[in-house]
C-alpha cells in the first residue's frame, strides 16, 4: 500500500524556520512529479511548491519566493520544503502529493500543521 508521510511541522515564531519532509512507501514504481500544497483556515487549497523527477525543475508559489526551498532525494524516496523567514500567513496543514510515473495517479500524504505565532 501506497504511502506518504509528512513530517516537521509544529509550532515556530515569526521568522523562524522548519523543514517538512515526505516519506514515501509501499511501492514499486518511480515517482514523477512531487508537490507540497497547503490549506489555511477558510482559504482554498494553494501549491506552494513542486520538483520533477530528477529535481532538474522547482516551482514555487509567488507568496513563498526566496524563503522557501523544496528538493527530493530519490534514493529514500523523500521530499522537503525548507521553510525559512516564516510568517503567519503561512500557517496551514502542508501536504504532500506524488504522482506515479508508471499510472500519473497523485498520491497524497494526510499532512502536517505549522503555525507561525508568537
Amino acid at each position: 500500500q501506497v504511502q506518504l508521510v509528512e513530517s516537521g511541522g509544529g509550532l515556530v515564531q515569526p521568522g523562524g524556520s522548519l523543514r517538512l519532509s515526505c516519506a514515501a512507501s509501499g511501492f514499486t514504481f518511480r515517482w514523477d512529479v512531487m508537490n507540497w500544497y497547503r490549506r489555511a483556515p477558510g482559504k482554498e487549497r494553494e501549491l506552494v511548491a513542486g520538483i520533477t523527477d530528477t529535481g532538474g525543475s522547482t516551482i514555487l508559489a509567488d507568496s513563498v519566493k526566496g524563503r522557501f526551498t523544496i528538493s527530493r532525494d530519490n534514493a529514500l524516496n523523500t521530499v522537503y520544503l525548507q521553510m525559512n523567514s516564516l510568517k503567519r500567513e503561512d500557517t496551514a496543514m502542508y501536504c504532500c502529493c506524488a504522482r506515479s510515473a508508471l499510472t500519473g495517479t497523485n498520491y497524497w500524504g494526510r499532512g502536517t500543521q505549522v503555525t507561525v505565532s508568537s
